[in-house]
């Protein structure tokens, strides 16, 4: 029993100290010119889908729950948003070249056609961004237009 009161102890002083190691948050203060919706002529239901499906994860903006405070929780999103960005920066979307367009817009299109995104783990909390069978049609139609007119 004395192990285990030991074990706890540090297991709660270690909790503590990671407090103190803070993320930097994926917030920028200005849209940029680059952006997507702003490049585009995007449909009001279609910007509203992205951005509250996919934003977070692919923007520079990301609108962070109240447990992104929480270490080790907060080491978890802001890797996860990491990952999404240089996957796709939707803020960066006029910098790519029209190749690479194509490729995002293909897969956008596969990855909603497939259920694999917005994924499991972000809708699980984030009820708002679960797309609806209507949603995903819009984007779907949506995104092989403009990759109709790359071309």
């Amino acid at each position: 029993m004395k192990v285990f009161r030991i074990i706890a102890w540090i297991a709660l002083i270690v909790i503590v100290v990671i407090q103190f190691f803070p993320v930097d948050y994926n917030q920028s203060e200005t849209l940029s010119q680059t952006d997507f919706m702003l490049v585009n002529k995007v449909p009001a239901a279609v910007e509203k889908s992205l951005k509250v499906s996919c934003y977070d994860c692919h923007s520079n903006y990301t609108n962070y729950p109240w447990y992104n405070k929480v270490q080790p929780l907060a080491w978890f999103l802001e890797n996860h948003i990491a990952e999404g960005k240089a996957e796709l920066n939707f803020n960066d979307w006029a910098e790519y070249s029209n190749r690479r367009k194509k490729s995002k817009l293909r897969s956008i299109v596969n990855q909603i056609e497939n259920d694999e995104m917005p994924m499991d783990s972000y809708t699980l909390i984030h009820k708002d961004a679960v797309l609806s069978q209507k949603d995903k049609t819009l984007i779907v139609e949506y995104m092989k237009m403009l990759k109709d007119n790359l071309e």
